[in-house]
């Protein structure tokens, strides 16, 4: 049986896994290992310098903005899925496989300059968020800039892949406008809900696997079980999220926790929590408009002693099924199993996380 593990050092948070065994996965920036994969960790070091390297522009003042977060550290969960599914851990990376995962990573980080400015946040990753050091106008334009840069090196990496990213792009601005539509919208449907983290997470999840199988070579088929996985692995990375943002510690998120809440975006376990006889009555009467620290602590507590935390871990659990059925159409036993293990590992994390916030 796998065990989730979370771990601090620094600003460099990790989620780590082992079985009884000793057989480790860890998650971090530049320390990942999976079962079957023992070239993995060395791979995903190299792509640190290349991520500095394709945002570099010449002006000293847009590549110390472009490169702010990158320095600030990362789980570098897009790129790991995308290396993996290129190698299988039995080569090492090629500049094109490399290229695939700086790729992603870089839509990612496009994405976190943007929703902080619509968040109006203020850290993020421990650090000072990009809008609240350099203003939110910067912070777009230079989002916009990573999205440029993504671009380019896709289109390096041929038309399919331009192609890809393209339509992941579109699918990440729906998966947005349909959340930005929902904010302070007590009566959000589960069904809305999954629209728009599909859209907003699993589509880049699976684009970076799907990714990392172009550039690997990957037959038809194993391209749409690489692709199926990473959708349904997105999806249980985001219900994990979403309960740490309701009963997570600001040491854990490297941002203050309730702030989805306090913003009006009303996730899985807080529509659950409204749908609670013992706890919906209460935390309607609160939501519905911008919350202050005390209000926020008080619907965090409130969903936090519903049935809503509960009902998402159940949700984890169907799309962590979804994974393992997608995976087993990988054609390296080593790759399909190690890539189960990491979702099964957010799944015990998430399981850890419920048992706390229910005692």
């Amino acid at each position: 049986m796998l065990t989730g593990i979370r771990s601090q050092s620094g600003t460099d948070r990790s989620w780590a896994v082992t079985s009884r065994h000793r057989s480790p996965i860890v998650l971090t920036v530049n320390a990942v290992e999976v079962p079957g994969l023992p070239n993995l960790e060395l791979e995903l070091k190299r792509i640190e310098p290349e991520l500095l390297e394709a945002v570099r522009s010449g002006d000293p003042f847009l590549d110390q903005a472009a490169t702010h977060l990158i320095r600030s550290g990362g789980k570098r969960l897009r790129p790991l899925l995308a290396l993996a599914a290129a190698t299988a851990g039995t080569r090492p990376a090629l500049r094109e496989d490399l290229l695939g995962g700086v790729c992603v990573e870089l839509v990612h980080l496009a994405s976190l300059y943007h929703d902080d400015v619509i968040d109006e946040a203020t850290v993020r990753r421990n650090v000072e968020s990009v809008n609240h050091r350099f203003g939110n106008l910067m912070a777009i334009i230079v989002g916009d800039y990573l999205l440029a840069r993504s671009a380019e090196i896709a289109a390096s990496l041929g038309t399919e892949i331009a192609r890809l990213l393209a339509t992941t792009l579109g699918r990440l601005c729906q998966g947005q406008v349909l959340e930005v539509r929902s904010v302070f919208q007590t009566e959000r449907t589960t069904k809305q809900y999954f629209e728009a983290i599909t859209g907003k997470t699993a589509a880049l999840m699976a684009a970076s696997c799907r990714i990392g199988g172009l550039t690997g070579g990957s037959p038809p088929e194993e391209l749409e079980a690489l692709t199926a996985f990473g959708e349904a692995f997105g999806m249980v990375f985001q219900l994990r999220d979403d309960v740490l943002d309701v009963i997570g510690t600001e040491e854990d998120l490297g941002k203050p926790p309730g702030q989805d809440l306090a913003e009006g975006v009303y996730t899985l376990p807080v529509l659950k929590a409204l749908a609670d006889p013992a706890t919906g009555p209460a935390l309607s009467a609160l939501l519905g408009q911008r919350l202050g620290p005390e209000e926020r602590d008080v619907a965090r507590a409130l969903v936090a002693s519903s049935s809503g935390i509960s009902a998402t871990l159940a949700a984890s659990r169907r799309f962590a099924a979804r994974a393992a059925e997608a995976a087993a159409g990988i054609r390296t036993p080593a790759l399909g199993s190690g890539l189960v293990a990491l979702t099964e590992s957010l799944v015990e994390d998430l399981t850890d996380l419920t048992m706390k916030a229910t005692v």
